[in-house]
């Protein structure tokens, strides 16, 4: 599999081009959408002529950067300006800005093509994408299955190939989770890495942007681009995020929190996160248990996106979907001063959980406790609904309140053949540290390597439930197919 690295310096010498690449983005989204509806908008118009622009500039020597001309898609939370934003909600049905998001200028800087707007769950209030506007994200290893949320449109997207990457949100697991149910590598920076001006927030104490890749190089190279240069001016450091994967991973301690986050795991989730830590021991100095202490109280979030809500929901009610309404009515008893109270108390927890990292660098647990669930089951029991969003969140979610960075990288898949994610985490400001290990862990193994049995199905004509494949590797990494094999040799994937 190509990273955006090679695949840049191949567009930078015209080994591959970007118009090329957005056709094709273009074409599988045509093909392979109507199977998992990721897409709310696509942008194809604005796409082509930005690719022809981004070739023209690439051949007179104006390279950008390995994001230049490549095409992605954006999280339908995140304002472009002329383009709709709609937060997957009746309404914002007609909202066009004026004004992109920060971090969407700064990709446009960097010449990426934006290809449109990615299907969610409405105004991010969920974990599962069934509840949009537009319709529910299908889990593209089995359509039956969620997605995850609330970026499910924006990992069904990259994990069948509509687009290089795609931006998410995540305010309690919005990018890791879906990323994880997906078989993809999701990165929450640390709180305050990536501007969240312009985005639609759900609990501006706790939101995060950043990207859904398929590798960790992918992550690193998004993320360079994405970081907010003020805030990497406030701290001492590394930010070369792509040349710190490739360091050794031999002196890193890592943490194993097993009270709360190994608790009532599924039994697959279980036995593919361990097998996942023993290959980390073997890559890393040293590996121990560590007690954590996770606050569980929800009334930052509740209310935040209660405040931010009210006058809205007091307007038009009606265009809102009935459980969105709900959950946003949730805190309407929260008043001023509890809300203060927990908004200073979230302060405390994030500076003492610095503390955690004198003993160890990094926090290994299972992303979800439990695989993708049913759709058709959700849709009989609608009660059943949140619980189940706070089962797949219950992991992610601690991360969010801490404000550390924490990625999902693949680590296995149960026997029906649905992805299984690892979560590393590291202290405040470290991603590279999240990086490092996150890479070596996937160079040592080849979860990453597989695709959806849905696209190939589509695509090829040859798949079977159950059995994905290797990710076929194109002309530009034909060189590195006997490393995978070999890999692939002592691995077993969903139903082989």
């Amino acid at each position: 599999m190509d990273n955006l690295f090679e695949i840049g310096d191949a567009v930078r010498r015209g080994k591959v081009s970007p118009v090329e690449l957005t056709e094709e983005s273009l074409a599988r989204i045509g093909k392979l959408n109507p199977a998992v509806n990721a897409f709310i908008t696509v942008s194809a118009e604005a796409a082509r002529a930005a690719a022809h622009a981004a070739e023209k500039e690439i051949q007179s020597g104006q390279w950008r950067g390995p994001l230049h001309g490549i095409p992605y898609g954006l999280k339908d939370l995140i304002d472009t300006a002329g383009v709709p934003t709609t937060a997957a909600s009746l309404f914002y049905k007609y909202r066009v800005t004026m004004q992109s998001a920060r971090l969407v200028e700064r990709l446009n800087e960097a010449g990426a093509i934006l290809l449109g707007k990615q299907n969610l769950h409405e105004f991010a209030y969920g974990g599962s994408s069934m509840i949009s506007a537009y319709g529910a994200v299908r889990n593209p290893w089995n359509p039956a299955r969620i997605a995850g949320g609330s970026s499910g449109g924006s990992a069904a997207a990259v994990a069948l190939g509509m687009g290089k990457w795609a931006i998410g949100t995540d305010t309690a697991g919005s990018i890791r989770e879906p990323a994880g149910l997906c078989g993809l590598v999701g990165l929450k920076p640390t709180f305050g890495r990536v501007s969240v001006e312009g985005i639609v927030p759900l609990s501006a104490s706790l939101d995060h942007a950043g990207p859904i890749t398929r590798c960790v190089a992918d992550a690193a190279a998004v993320l360079a681009v994405i970081a907010d240069p003020a805030a990497q001016k406030r701290q001492d450091t590394p930010s070369q995020w792509e040349e710190e994967i490739g360091k050794d991973c031999r002196e890193l301690r890592l943490g194993i929190p097993r009270k709360f986050f190994f608790e009532e795991l599924d039994e697959e989730v279980s036995s593919a996160v361990e097998k996942a830590l023993e290959v980390l021991g073997e890559l890393a100095g040293n590996v121990r248990e560590v007690v954590l202490e996770v606050d569980t109280d929800r009334t930052v979030s509740t209310g935040e996106a209660y405040l931010w809500h009210a006058a809205k929901i007091k307007e038009s009610p009606e265009l809102y979907c009935p459980e969105t309404l709900r959950r946003i009515r949730a805190g309407e008893e929260i008043t001023a001063e509890a809300l203060a109270a927990a908004q200073a108390s979230l302060q405390r927890i994030r500076r003492e959980i610095r503390n955690v990292f004198a003993d160890v660098d990094l926090l290994v647990t299972p992303t979800t406790p439990i695989a993708a669930p049913s759709i058709a089951e959700l849709q009989a029991d609608p009660d059943q609904l949140r619980p189940h969003e706070l089962v797949l969140l219950r992991n992610t979610r601690p991360f969010n309140v801490w404000g550390l960075p924490a990625i999902s990288v693949p680590c296995g898949f149960t026997r029906d053949g649905l992805p299984i994610g690892l979560q590393i985490a590291g202290p405040p400001w470290r991603e590279d540290l999240v990086l490092r290990l996150a890479h070596g862990y996937e160079q040592a193994t080849a979860w990453h390597r597989y695709e959806p049995e849905v696209a190939m199905k589509r695509e090829m004509g040859q798949a079977r439930r159950g059995k994905p494949r290797l990710y076929r590797l194109s002309r530009l990494s034909a060189r590195r197919r006997a490393t995978a094999s070999r890999r692939h040799s002592h691995q077993t994937g969903p139903g082989r």
